[in-house]
């Protein structure tokens, strides 16, 4: 096990490499514990294809899921951020698509909140939209929204958000987006 200077260390499981936060309580709202793996004991045949094992047959646990496969029914390598594991690990192909839709939102969706986006922000039921850039925190954690405040909501606490595009296509940079029932932090006291 090693460790880098901002707080995450390098862990060694069963399935593969891990940069892990040192604290898990700092660690990322989006990640995901490692599954238990189903007991080679219980599992006889692919629990996707029947195949027997043997020693030509051989079992495969998918990272994400834990159940045991055929090498032709867990042969996708895929990245699973939401594990925190260093290179692309092997799962089951249902699980391979839903890690790969999550890849799309790691690369796209998360990557313009980390660097930082422009929107119009209407909290709760408020009519007044204000003009912020809003940016995620580097562990995740916190929303910055930066305009004639300052604001930090917890993720954690975002119980619903909203994206409006009023006379905008969908993903375009004007979205608007409304955080309901959030708790925010006004540069140190809370609203």
């Amino acid at each position: 096990m090693s460790t880098d200077r901002d707080g995450k260390k390098l862990v060694r499981s069963p399935s593969g490499l891990r940069m892990l936060p040192e604290n898990r309580a700092l660690g990322s709202p989006f990640c995901l514990e490692e599954p238990q793996w189903v007991p080679d004991k219980e599992c006889p045949l692919c629990m996707h294809c029947d195949a027997k094992f043997d020693f030509i047959t051989r079992k495969h646990h998918c990272r994400r899921c834990g159940k045991c496969f055929c090498d032709k029914c867990c042969s996708k390598k895929v990245p699973l951020p939401r594990m925190c594991f260093v290179d692309p690990v092997r799962q089951c192909a249902e699980c391979s698509v839903i890690s790969q839709k999550e890849m799309e939102f790691y690369d796209r969706q998360l990557k313009v909140l980390m660097n930082g986006a422009t929107f119009y922000i209407t909290q709760g039921s408020s009519e007044k939209s204000e003009n912020v850039v809003c940016r995620l925190s580097n562990n995740h954690r916190y929303l910055f929204l930066d305009g004639e405040d300052h604001y930090e909501i917890e993720v954690a606490r975002i119980s619903t958000v909203q994206i409006l595009t009023e006379g905008f296509t969908p993903g375009d940079i004007h979205t608007y987006t409304s955080l309901l029932e959030s708790q925010c932090i006004i540069e140190g006291q809370q609203r």
